[in-house]
């Protein structure tokens, strides 16, 4: 079943950083896109994404290759156009990017491509010059904390120090937004980690906004506080880890083809009024109201659904026959995008 979100309040209310936004207990707002649209001949890269990011946060975008992260991504950074919607950069709403706007925006790419006879230092000289608010003894610093040798060839370095050279130019100018398309790409297991505890602490000790794009499940879980999964251009869903593990689980329903040898191998049935006492004095019977099918399949005897819905709905979930599961996020992410049966 394809999953339709409806369109979010935020892009239905006023521009970025209201008293709304302040009086419901939010941060100000540093990035809010709505109904964004970009087609390439008869594919839809983007299809109407809304996504809205605070001041402070590591805002996870999560979705796997091809969901289209990076063409909404060229859209934030102004490298296109898109066809329809709007951006609120700053608090400023426009359909395209401005070079001003760009120069708050520090930005790390999928791949590096620097000068390969520069050195770390002279790369940082050459950058400052584009930003009016370069911070040279900053740069330094950040050299310093990401262990690159300041006099050393840009050619002479591995690619995690690449990632790393990019993100102190990135970080360097102290820009309003941190923007970063899969820069853990190609990276071994440690230098992801590295990267990853660095992305988290500038962003903790020096109040940083991070846009993370990943395909990475356990890098999103690992750094962000909020996270949006797009899918086929779409978000399908925006907001915290917590939240979404909350809402989503695995329901399964004895069929008629159950032997007694499954019965008795089940885990107890989870009863949300008394899960102690179990009742067995019914058949099967699931309430749907206000929950959504994500998926519906058969599996060993059992008829197997995935539900969203709020915590509310699920009070209702339970009984003779109905075993209620949580899901971990990487088997809720597939629900949400994937073809393939969940594997719990």
């Amino acid at each position: 079943m394809n999953v339709e979100p409806d369109k979010p309040a935020h892009c239905e209310s006023q521009p970025a950083n209201t008293d709304q936004d302040l009086a419901s207990g939010q941060r100000p707002v540093v990035l809010r896109a709505c109904g964004l649209k970009r087609v390439f001949g008869k594919v839809s890269a983007v299809d109407g994404l809304d996504l809205t990011v605070h001041a402070g946060e590591i805002y996870g975008f999560l979705g796997v290759n091809g969901a289209g992260k990076t063409t909404a991504i060229r859209i934030l950074m102004g490298i296109i156009k898109c066809d329809e919607g709007t951006l609120e950069l700053l608090g400023k709403t426009t359909r395209r990017t401005t070079i001003q706007q760009k120069q708050s925006i520090g930005y790390v790419s999928q791949e590096q491509t620097f000068y390969p006879w520069m050195t770390c230092r002279a790369l940082g000289r050459f950058v400052g010059g584009l930003y009016p608010t370069w911070d040279a003894p900053e740069f330094d610093r950040l050299l310093r904390v990401l262990d690159l040798p300041p006099d050393r060839k840009v050619s002479q370095l591995s690619g995690g120090m690449r990632v790393k050279l990019a993100l102190a130019l990135a970080l360097a100018p102290h820009p309003a937004l941190l923007i970063l398309d899969e820069p853990t790409s190609g990276l071994d297991p440690l230098a992801r980690r590295q990267f990853l505890d660095i992305i988290q602490r500038e962003t903790r000790e020096h109040g940083h906004t991070t846009f993370f794009s990943s395909h990475i499940i356990d890098e999103i879980e690992r750094v962000a506080d909020r996270v949006g999964i797009i899918h086929r251009g779409r978000m399908q869903y925006e907001g915290s880890l917590e939240s979404l593990r909350a809402s989503v689980r695995r329901v399964d329903i004895v069929t008629d083809g159950e032997t007694s040898a499954t019965r008795e191998s089940r885990p107890p049935i989870l009863e949300p009024n008394n899960p102690a006492e179990p009742r067995t004095d019914a058949r099967p019977q699931l309430m749907l109201e206000g929950l959504e099918i994500l998926r519906d399949e058969a599996r060993d005897g059992f008829r197997s659904l995935v539900l969203r819905g709020p915590s509310s709905a699920w009070q209702a979930v339970g009984g003779p026959g109905i075993h209620v599961q949580e899901l971990s996020v990487e088997d809720i992410f597939v629900a949400l995008v994937g073809k393939e049966a969940i594997v719990a």
